[in-house]
């Protein structure tokens, strides 16, 4: 009995450092995360979320913090493809900022994708979205 149970702790203790080196590779490189929520239909609030986004990357450095930018209820007419803060979403987009629309919210107003900005991302539920990456640690933000 003792033998067994010497080989079982032998062999978990032999397999532990390669757990730690498999969760360590599946780990995001940049250590901040933070997602972001725009759900006015104000461009002053887009123009403050996305001078957020590009302050934090000029802060902390782009390739150390993951940005996403949600926007759901009245806020996705600022994603539409003629919304007077088209461009700077589009810069926002270059700069590896993601921009996520909420379908739920684009469903309810009658908007499909062709009338969304090009090169956005969308989710099903926007809330959901910002639920799920709070829940895996991203700092939360609503300008």
């Amino acid at each position: 009995m003792n033998r067994r149970f010497l080989m079982q702790a032998a062999a978990l203790a032999s397999a532990l450092p390669f757990s730690w080196l498999a969760s360590a590779q599946t780990a995001s490189a940049k250590p901040h995360k933070i997602i972001i929520q725009v759900s006015d239909n104000d461009p002053a609030k887009w123009n403050l979320a996305l001078n957020n986004a590009r302050n934090l990357q000029e802060d902390v450095g782009a390739d150390k913090v993951d940005i996403e930018i949600v926007a759901y209820g009245p806020g996705i007419g600022m994603l539409k493809a003629d919304a007077t803060t088209a461009n700077r979403v589009g810069d926002a987009l270059k700069g590896h900022v993601r921009i996520v629309a909420c379908e739920n919210t684009m469903r309810g107003q009658k908007l499909s994708r062709d009338d969304m900005h090009a090169g956005i991302s969308y989710v099903p539920a926007g809330v959901t979205e910002i639920m799920k990456r709070q829940g895996e640690g991203w700092a939360y933000l609503r300008p």
